[in-house]
């Protein structure tokens, strides 16, 4: 599935447009950075509550090009603007991390 895609399948409000065809290999979902940093696979999305600023960095160092915020998280400025600059596409849903996890699940995007 393409980022357009995912973003299309759970709705929410896309905060910052990254590329959107690129194809996700996969989800991760968590909320301690140093999992995420530990664990996550390149060309991964990453569905978290966490909202702040090293987020995007946690992103970068591991090539993950989509965040979902999940339960109704707002990101701050620094983190939109961060998100921007590296073309990460930053969502923010209302669904629960499960919720969304199960969605994707459910139209065949593997998780780890």
């Amino acid at each position: 599935m393409t980022i357009k895609e995912i973003c299309d399948l759970l709705g929410g409000e896309v905060l910052c447009a990254g590329e959107e065809n690129r194809e996700i290999a996969g989800a991760i979902a968590g909320d301690l950075l140093s999992f995420i940093m530990g664990t996550a696979k390149e060309g991964y999305l990453w569905i978290t509550i966490q909202a702040h600023l090293n987020v995007a960095a946690v992103a970068v160092l591991k090539d993950l090009p989509l965040i979902i915020l999940a339960s109704g998280r707002r990101a701050p400025d620094d983190l939109i603007e961060r998100c921007n600059a590296e073309k990460i596409t930053l969502l923010s849903v209302p669904q629960s991390v499960y919720e969304v996890c199960a969605e994707l699940a459910l139209h065949g995007l593997k998780g780890q």
